[in-house]
């Protein structure tokens, strides 16, 4: 009966013990993050902000941890020595766990203090662009380290583990192949997401052509790519996709891109009204970013005469939009002022009087 009383009455003193600990744990955070809050509201910068933002609730956790792995010596008279050992494999463990936590919000707080220099939003995005998909993917590279080597920490505080741990090395050979074989694929694109990291094929919201569809990078994981097509569908492809296969990207270099109009008419319109007209449409179009335009003829056929219309817009959203509007405004045009130059049919017809039939004889026609 005595010997329980004591146990009932150790295990209180640890229940006392870890309740002050907390205590005075979170009243260090709560007098450090408040000094943080002033810092901020005078400075008004955005470490201040992003570190009050990301890493409050981390070091919530953090802070008692700290106080209880510390005071443990301490108080091992109070506590059992059985309990005192479950307890210090209790507190790392979740050490580990909130340390890799605080780790990733880091993460976090760096992307922010970068990021914060660069505007995406903007016509001229390219440099924010290359930033954005550098650290998105730094930024998972990194978290995906976190997590491997926390794990491994996680795993060495158990004895039981570390056994079977070493008992796993040492009869790997054949393991490590089957696994490696396994895993080569998922590995392949790890690999390929350091490359697009350094050399940057594509980018957060380039404008790409991939499988024949057009969309825009919508996001870049170590593992695959998110296209949104202009219908609004999303086309998830292996990010090894964007080193092994061609495709086309519109931005590479800067976002402004030529468009192209063609029409087929008859010989007989007037080609310098038409590039006049180009010309007043292009001038009055809020899409033209007023660099490039001309008019061609570029094929004549037996029927039709081909004029190609050619002019630059800042972006490709912007080059669809004028191309569509200089399509609609020059086939007006013609209808109203040319309805004679729009393609027909001809047919040339001859009187056979020679044999005296007086019938007709079609002798060419076209479109």
């Amino acid at each position: 009966m005595e010997h329980i009383i004591e146990n009932i009455e150790a295990f209180l003193w640890s229940l006392v013990f870890i309740a002050v600990a907390v205590i005075v744990g979170l009243v260090l955070h709560f007098l450090l993050f408040q000094i943080i809050r002033k810092i901020a509201r005078r400075r008004n910068q955005v470490l201040d902000t992003s570190i009050l933002k990301h890493l409050r609730a981390p070091l919530r956790l953090l802070f008692p941890l700290i106080v209880i792995r510390i005071s443990i010596p301490a108080h091992s008279i109070a506590i059992p020595s059985d309990a005192v050992g479950y307890l210090s494999i209790v507190m790392s463990t979740i050490l580990i766990i909130t340390v890799a936590w605080i780790l990733i919000r880091v993460t976090n707080v760096i992307e922010d203090i970068v990021l914060h220099q660069y505007k995406i939003d903007v016509k001229d995005n390219l440099e924010a662009r290359k930033i954005f998909t550098q650290m998105d993917i730094v930024r998972k590279i990194f978290i995906f380290i976190i997590c491997i080597l926390s794990l491994a920490a996680v795993l060495m505080n158990f004895e039981n583990f570390r056994h079977i741990g070493t008992s796993l090395l040492a009869s790997a050979g054949v393991a490590g192949l089957i696994i490696g074989f396994a895993a080569q694929r998922t590995i392949a694109n790890v690999l390929a997401g350091f490359q697009i990291a350094l050399s940057q094929p594509i980018r957060i919201d380039d404008v790409v052509i991939v499988e024949n569809e057009w969309g825009r990078i919508e996001e870049i994981t170590l593992t695959y790519v998110v296209v949104a097509i202009w219908d609004m569908r999303r086309l998830v492809l292996p990010i090894s996709y964007f080193i092994e296969q061609p495709f086309q990207n519109w931005t590479r270099t800067s976002a402004d891109i030529l468009g192209t109009v063609f029409l087929y008419v008859d010989y007989t319109i007037p080609i310098n009204e038409i590039r006049k007209e180009l010309g007043r449409i292009l001038q009055q179009s809020e899409y033209w970013d007023g660099k490039v335009w001309r008019l061609h003829t570029t094929e004549a056929k037996e029927q039709t005469v081909e004029i190609r219309a050619l002019m630059s817009a800042p972006d490709s959203g912007a080059a669809w939009e004028l191309r569509c509007e200089v399509r609609e405004k020059l086939i007006e045009f013609v209808q109203k002022n040319y309805p004679d130059g729009l393609p027909k049919f001809r047919t040339e017809i001859q009187n056979d009087w020679n044999n005296g039939s007086g019938k007709t004889k079609k002798i060419r026609g076209g479109k």
